[in-house]
């Protein structure tokens, strides 16, 4: 995936001035250059699993949800998908003005759910936000966490078959999470599948059959969640104390490993053929 984006860089090189720079931008001069969010990757995942994905802050883990999601085109290759993957982010049909309650309804409809769907399913979408009385309190009072709740709680109530979560999971009690780790199995039960991003690794391995490392836009590693997380995490404990040299090592070593896994498998491919 690859992004045109306005860049002032080649006119700063140049020796052009600060001022010039805001002209040229005003006048709509601004140069534009290309930016890899995501490299060449190949993914496929089966019905029933919980794929978490982890990686830095513009590691292309948003960008490969929008891709899934439909919501953006990759500038190459092709995203195949079973049925309509239902991204939670329904964001742009609330209404923080609006109580908690009529947002749900407001966000039922925005998936197509009708009137008597969302009547049936509407004490159980409060009964897994864990808001109580503060359903019926504008949405601009909740905190963030109340926020990620019951979008959550609105999104997994469709019952899709794909279900897209990023970074929505991070915040809420221990109350929160048992419920929407339930609520996660019960989606993979019914063959469903879940993609969550999150910066928590703790969420990714209690809610995650699978996790996927990404790093500036590569595939790093893919495999079981408590392996992944555990060479991302030390490799971003490196980073944090300076010592680039052993965290380029072990991205390295991840990214070897993934490759060589990626070649067994073809070469097992064409034994059994």
């Amino acid at each position: 995936m690859k992004y045109r984006v306005p860049s002032t860089e080649v006119h700063a090189k140049g020796g052009e001035t600060g001022s010039s720079r805001a002209i040229r931008r005003l006048l709509g001069q601004t140069p534009m250059v290309s930016v890899d969010a995501l490299n060449e990757m190949s993914l496929v995942v089966e019905r029933g699993e919980s794929v978490g994905i982890v990686g830095r802050n513009g590691s292309g883990k948003s960008t490969l949800m929008r891709l899934i999601s439909g919501g953006s085109k990759p500038s190459s290759g092709a995203i195949y998908a079973s049925s309509m993957p239902i991204m939670l982010g329904v964001n742009a049909a609330l209404v923080p003005e609006l109580s908690g309650d009529h947002n749900i309804v407001l966000g039922c409809l925005a998936m197509g759910l009708t009137r008597k769907e969302i009547d049936e399913k509407f004490e159980s979408i409060l009964d897994l936000s864990g808001l109580d009385k503060a359903i019926h309190l504008p949405m601009r009072s909740y905190s963030a966490g109340m926020s990620s709740r019951l979008r959550f709680a609105i999104a997994a109530s469709v019952d899709p078959e794909i279900l897209l979560i990023d970074e929505a999971l991070n915040t809420g009690d221990a109350q929160f999470r048992d419920r929407s780790k339930r609520r996660m199995d019960e989606l993979r039960s019914k063959a469903g599948t879940v993609f969550l991003v999150s910066h928590s690794l703790d969420t990714i391995m209690e809610m995650c059959t699978r996790a996927i490392w990404l790093d500036k836009g590569d595939l790093i590693m893919d495999g079981v969640p408590a392996e992944v997380t555990q060479s991302y995490a030390s490799f971003a404990r490196h980073l944090a104390k300076g010592n680039n040299q052993s965290a380029v090592k072990i991205l390295a070593e991840a990214q070897n490993s993934l490759t060589l896994t990626q070649v067994l498998e073809r070469a097992a491919g064409r034994r059994s053929a």
